[in-house]
């Protein structure tokens, strides 16, 4: 693959064409406007395209005969999937598949986001690429589906992220776990459900770089580097912010979910390290995003 166009004037080329679904989510939000200055970007939310309309997404990407396709769309509601597969599936699974054929059809590069959920989380190391997905809840297996069906698009990154924290939302497990922090709350976290945490911003500079090095297609997992339990997590919040934090250590068998989590679910990014990309640690990803930097 050749890398993208620049979106320079001044180099007198064509500007690259990047739509970006899922525009208003926490990921979708920080992509679109990181790049603005590498092409057009055209947002697209939910309200604008009804990504279960698998016609109307076809149509779509046929219409905008864009460059790059990046899906940070889903269906994330995992409880909620147990309930009602069908729309999850719809979300996380054919309208990637309805993306995946009109992207090779228009001749683009399609990048997909993917989930620690399409393990079991029953290892006690961290999964590389290489494992073999067993998921065990609906939302986990439309996932899954989901990576298979981005494949149907020959140019195609699935990039597997988990525990999201950042964007202009704060709504990520951390924001509720800081918040209570800084009010002097109790918070309630996992002490044995262990991670690894993605900062939205360092997973969209590790995309841009994937596409414009022109690494290899196929699956990566775009996480921080490091591995943690949301109880170790709450108390480095704690520190970063000099407060001592009152938690609450809770296990995932005590909590009644609908949905099964996988309790190990660190992800490795050795591959993506072999890429040429080496992914912050967690603790660094967190300091930045707490003081704002």
């Amino acid at each position: 693959m050749s890398s993208p166009r620049s979106a320079g004037a001044e180099s007198g080329e064509t500007t690259v064409r990047i739509v970006v679904t899922g525009a208003a989510g926490q990921l979708g939000t920080t992509i679109a406007r990181a790049y603005q200055r590498r092409g057009q970007v055209l947002p697209v939310t939910r309200a604008e395209l009804d990504l279960g309309d698998l016609a109307a997404v076809e149509a779509f990407i046929a219409r905008e005969r864009p460059d790059i396709v990046i899906n940070c769309a889903a269906y994330n509601n995992v409880d909620g999937a147990e309930d009602d597969p069908i729309a999850a599936i719809r979300v996380n699974a054919l309208a990637v598949r309805a993306m995946a054929r009109a992207a090779a059809q228009a001749g683009a590069l399609l990048v997909h986001y993917g989930t620690d959920f399409v393990f079991e989380g029953l290892e006690d190391r961290s999964y590389t690429e290489d494992d073999e997905p067993a998921p065990r809840s609906v939302y986990g297996s439309s996932k899954l589906l989901g990576e298979w069906f981005a494949a149907d698009c020959p140019r195609h990154y699935v990039l597997r992220v988990e525990s999201l924290f950042g964007g202009p939302q704060r709504r990520s497990s951390v924001d509720r776990i800081a918040e209570a922090i800084r009010k002097g709350e109790a918070a309630r976290v996992f002490s044995d459900r262990t991670v690894t945490p993605s900062y939205v911003e360092d997973v969209a500079s590790a995309t841009w770089t994937l596409i414009e090095t022109a690494a290899p297609f196929g699956t990566y997992h775009c996480v921080n580097t490091g591995v943690t339990t949301w109880y170790e997590l709450a108390q480095q919040i704690g520190r970063q912010l000099h407060v001592d934090p009152i938690l609450v250590p809770v296990k995932v068998a005590d909590v009644p979910m609908r949905a099964r989590r996988p309790q190990y679910a660190a992800l490795s990014n050795d591959k993506l390290a072999r890429a040429g990309i080496r992914m912050p640690a967690w603790e660094d990803a967190l300091s930045r995003y707490l003081s704002g930097s």
